[in-house]
């Protein structure tokens, strides 16, 4: 990917509010990861709605000729998965986030490896 990281962050973000996520949070993982340097996760309201925030985000990106690395999603998605290289955007149910609680663990992971 061509653009930088703060300009991918901005985009997604921008897009992200554009079609009404919710509680939209940028965790910086570049310290304690080795296949990317952010993650953004957001909430969407339904099923249908987190599809139609990850395929906004990936269109996105796609529009300026950024294509992301892969989009993954099941037939009924509580979460779908944007990887934009070096930015892994998270698309989640309330519920699935809430199960999953990936900023928890990320959270932990920083803090196992001395990180603040």
């Amino acid at each position: 990917m061509s653009m930088d990281l703060k300009a991918v962050e901005t985009l997604v973000v921008k897009t992200l509010e554009d079609v009404k996520a919710r509680d939209i949070q940028v965790i910086d993982i570049s310290e304690v990861s080795s296949f990317a340097d952010l993650m953004i996760i957001a909430t969407g309201t339904s099923t249908t709605h987190v599809k139609a925030l990850g395929n906004h985000v990936a269109q996105a990106f796609k529009d300026l000729g950024e294509p992301p690395l892969g989009v993954e999603a099941g037939p009924q998605p509580d979460w779908v998965l944007v990887d934009l290289a070096d930015t892994i955007v998270h698309v989640m149910t309330e519920g699935a986030r809430a199960h999953y609680a990936l900023e928890k663990l990320w959270d932990v992971k920083a803090s196992s490896n001395g990180i603040e």
